[in-house]
């Protein structure tokens, strides 16, 4: 898992972070991870997995029993 150091984050913030964290029952790093983890991946977010299956079910579902080809190919020449 990656790491994150912030530099100079004045005093009121850090204190605010805590005081919030502490109303949340969380650590001041959880209440960070929390924090951030909304403001970048929020619940409302699109998502193109379920906007493929959405679209999939508008136009009256997809075959996915295709049958693939299996002929080989020839390998590209790179000459």
């Amino acid at each position: 898992m990656a790491s994150v150091t912030i530099r100079n984050l004045p005093d009121e913030t850090h204190r605010a972070l805590r005081a919030r964290a502490a109303k949340h029952g969380l650590s001041t790093g959880a209440e960070i991870r929390a924090i951030l983890e909304n403001a970048v991946r929020p619940e409302s977010r699109v998502k193109l997995g379920s906007l493929l299956a959405e679209t999939g079910r508008e136009v009256g579902g997809v075959d996915l029993e295709i049958e693939r080809d299996k002929t080989p190919t020839e390998p590209v020449g790179l000459e």
